[in-house]
This record gives structure tokens, C-alpha cells and sequence, in this order.
């Protein structure tokens, strides 16, 4: 759940702990404050709706219609928008069970696996990523790169966008910046994160595969079924994308993360690695663990300026969380307001590039305005 900045303690981690140790402090740690953790969220929630400007919902009748119209303009394939889990627009080209990549939106499944695993005990966000990836371990800088880094785009790797490399090639790649200190989207972070998280399972006797992972802690207890989940060259399940979903189906993960990351009242992750999620860097502020978020973000990075949710920040609820993919395919996640929003799209590649017609280039933020104005 988005809160704000300093409403919880930075965990210290102690570095003289192991790191299966540490594991398990943070566990006992987040177990013991876990009612503490949401009775406060509770609270901090119903602030933000208070304060949220423009409360009332127009996404029903004039609301639904506009935004449907928008994203149709804009190659738009479904809007889907539930309100406090009740359904309140539903617009489809297709079938309402035809199931469309999400691309991108992959990647924000990856910091839901991993508060699942700092639960499970298997991982701890600011553990080295040579913890693990035990070549690492001698490498100037990449002895210092944490988890965190990786799910932050932070680590120093710089890797084509749509083009991943295979779970072992990520982990041989070299850095270019220190971590930390530079943000550069692509999928090998991803990658890297899970050929660690496939070895931390196989060490623990359990099945070394992400997705069978993912199944049974997040998919089977949400209800959700998965169209497809593309692999790579190496076999595995490819994390920066690849997973194809339906609207109704991106809803229920989006409803997932409107209640905290619990279903029925049980949180199905850690808590308190769940609301790092939704902490930007320095590096970028308006980047989590795999989240976007409505913060301005220095620099020029494009992809980041493809989405203006940080430029117009001003104008859109403080605790909106994205996860987005190639080809404007979108999740929306308004706890405030009780909002749960799908967009999905037809990839136009040509509508990506430079000689895109700059009427149909998606806005978020217009996008959010005519559905909840």
C-alpha cells in the first residue's frame, strides 16, 4: 500500500547477520507488527481520501464513456474500473475473456514475489545480490549491489527494453554505473532477480520454478488465472514481461494491492516489504520496486517520460501506484478513491516511435481526469 515516506522505520539489517538470519528477524519482525501495520494503514487511508481532491467518482455514465473513448482513440482494446471491488465500467472490443499481454506490467508481479519470499523467509530487500550470485562476491561494485537495486532499475545494469536475456546471461552482465547512483530501465534486473530467487528455492529444497512459485503463493489464493506466461531461450519464466492476462484477471491483482497485499483479511506478503514497493529512489523517485509512482523524476530517461504521471503529479490522488506496459497497457491502483482500473491495448510499434502522430499519444493523466472528474 503507497504511504507516506517515513511512516515506517527503515529496517536495519544488520550486517553482522547472516543473511538466512536476517531473513528471519525481518519475518518475526513484520509477523509481531503486522496488526500494528495495518490498523495504521487503515487510518493513513482514510486521510488520503479526506484529502484527496475532487472525492466524488465520475467513473460510471459520462465518466466511463469519456475515458472508453480516449482509449479507444489510442488503439484501446478494454477499460475496466472497479470501485471498493464492485464493478462500475466495463467497456471491450473483444470478448470480455479475450486475454492481452501485459508486457511491462510483468514487471510489477516481480516486487509482489519478492515481499512473498521475504515472508517465506527465502530473501531480504537490502541483502547482496553476491549473497547468492556468489561470482559476484570479488567484483568491484557488484559486491555492493542489493536486491533492492535490482528491483529499482538501480543496479547498474543497462539492458535492451524488449530484448531479455536469459536468467544466466543476466547475472555474466557487467554494470555501468555504481549502484545507487544511476537509474536504467530493461529487463535484465528482472532476469538477474530471478535466477536468484531460482537458486534460493532449489537451496531450499523446494521447485526451482518462478511461475509454480508464483502460483501457489499468489495466483491460486487471489482466484487468478493466467492466460500464458511466455519463457525464454533458458526455459524460464521470463519476469520483465510476458505474462498475458485478461482485464478482469490484471483486476484482481489490482485489488490485491487496493487491500494491502491480503485477501480476506490474511496478508498473503510481508508488509512492511510491501509498502517498500511503493518507495521511489533517489536515483528516481517516481520508480518503486517495480512500481510506478506519481513523482517527478530527474533526468531524461524515456521511459519514465513516457508516462506524465510525474509531471502532473499536481493533479491526480498522492497514493496512485502504475504498473504499465508497451503499448500503453495499464493498471491503475487508487486505494483512496477504492479504485481499480484496467486498460488494455493493441501494440502499434510504429506508434512508438519518434514519427508517432502526437494526437494519439497516451496521457495518463487525461485519461484519469476525464474518467474521475
Amino acid at each position: 500500500m503507497p504511504i507516506p515516506a517515513g511512516s515506517l522505520p527503515i529496517i536495519d539489517n544488520g550486517r553482522g547477520l547472516s543473511h538466512k538470519r536476517q531473513a528471519r528477524s525481518e519475518c518475526r519482525q513484520s509477523r509481531a507488527g503486522g496488526s500494528r501495520f495495518m490498523a495504521r494503514y487503515r487510518i493513513i487511508l482514510a486521510a488520503l481520501a479526506l484529502a484527496a481532491p475532487g472525492h466524488a467518482i465520475a467513473a460510471t455514465g459520462a465518466g466511463c464513456a469519456a475515458a472508453t473513448a480516449y482509449s479507444d482513440s489510442r488503439r484501446g482494446l478494454s477499460v475496466l474500473v472497479l470501485q471498493n471491488g464492485a464493478i462500475v465500467c466495463d467497456t471491450h472490443k473483444g470478448a470480455a475473456e479475450e486475454a492481452y499481454e501485459l508486457w511491462s506490467g510483468t514487471k510489477s508481479f516481480v516486487g509482489i514475489i519478492a515481499a512473498a519470499a521475504v515472508q517465506d523467509g527465502l530473501l531480504t530487500l537490502d541483502e547482496p545480490v553476491a549473497a547468492t550470485i556468489r561470482e559476484w562476491s570479488g567484483t568491484p561494485l557488484k559486491k555492493d549491489v542489493t536486491l533492492r537495486h535490482l528491483l529499482s532499475m538501480t543496479g547498474g545494469q543497462v539492458s535492451a527494453i524488449g530484448k531479455p536475456p536469459t536468467y544466466a546471461e543476466a547475472a555474466a552482465q557487467d554494470l555501468v554505473a555504481a549502484p545507487g547512483t544511476e537509474f536504467h530501465y530493461g529487463p535484465a534486473p528482472m532476469q538477474l532477480f530471478g535466477e536468484i530467487l531460482r537458486r534460493k528455492l532449489v537451496a531450499a529444497g523446494r521447485p526451482g520454478d518462478i511461475e509454480t512459485y508464483v502460483g501457489d503463493r499468489i495466483l491460486k489464493p487471489l482466484g487468478m488465472s493466467v492466460a500464458q506466461w511466455r519463457r525464454g531461450a533458458d526455459g524460464n519464466p521470463l519476469l520483465p514481461q510476458g505474462m498475458v492476462l485478461t482485464a478482469r484477471e490484471w483486476a484482481k491483482f489490482g485489488e490485491f494491492i487496493r487491500a494491502g497485499g491480503t485477501k480476506d483479511g490474511k496478508s498473503l506478503v510481508d508488509p512492511v516489504a510491501f509498502a517498500e514497493l511503493f518507495k521511489g529512489s533517489k536515483a528516481n523517485p517516481g520508480y518503486g520496486l517495480t512500481w510506478w509512482l506519481p513523482h517527478i523524476a530527474p533526468g531524461a530517461d524515456p521511459v519514465t517520460a513516457s508516462t506524465d504521471i510525474g509531471r502532473r503529479a499536481a493533479e491526480l490522488p498522492r497514493d496512485l501506484v502504475l504498473a504499465a506496459g508497451a503499448g500503453d497497457q495499464r493498471l491503475y491502483v487508487i486505494p483512496s478513491r477504492g479504485l481499480v482500473i484496467v486498460r488494455q491495448a493493441r501494440l502499434d510499434l510504429a506508434a512508438l516511435g519518434p514519427g508517432a502522430d502526437p494526437a494519439t499519444k497516451w496521457s495518463d493523466a487525461d485519461f484519469l481526469r476525464l474518467l474521475l472528474d
